[in-house]
């Protein structure tokens, strides 16, 4: 599968191996079933999240946020509209900080909300503070050129 892309199933954490043509007709995971590429936010756990940063090869932009953070809380829609528009073009997922504070630690995150944008194992590039749906898509969208026939 020469233009196959990995995908890590945001529920059970199963790599998958998806044709990039394939992605807009709706792929579902090998191992539970479950939809691949939904144009939905995926609350990530800690395994999900370092397993699908390490290997996806499909654009994965992450909200690190928290429950307490109002700013976090505002965008959330926003962030939630950008999803559907960039939908299997980018991933979008979220991982609360406050229960998984070594995320944080690992990462050098020092403010929220962050958006931090991951593709084949490394980071691409991050965004500080709340943000509306267009400045998502362009900021996915920037930062990914080599991939203009996609995202």
């Amino acid at each position: 599968m020469a233009n196959g892309l990995k995908l890590t199933c945001t529920t059970c954490g199963q790599a998958n191996r998806v044709p990039e043509d394939k992605l807009a007709q709706g792929p579902k995971c090998g191992s539970c079933g479950d939809p691949l590429v939904t144009g939905k936010v995926a609350e990530l756990d800690l395994a999900t999240h370092d397993k699908a940063t390490r290997g996806d090869t499909l654009p994965l932009l992450i909200d690190y946020w928290a429950p307490w953070c109002g700013p976090c809380r505002m965008m959330a829609p926003e962030f939630a509209k950008a999803a559907m528009t960039l939908k299997a073009q980018a991933r979008l997922a979220k991982i609360n900080t406050e229960d998984f504070g070594q995320v944080s630690q690992r990462l050098g995150i020092r403010g929220i909300p962050l958006l931090i944008l991951w593709r084949n194992g490394r980071e691409v590039a991050r965004l500080s503070g709340a943000r509306p749906a267009a400045d998502i898509e362009s900021f996915v969208r920037q930062h990914l050129p080599q991939a203009a026939g996609r995202v």
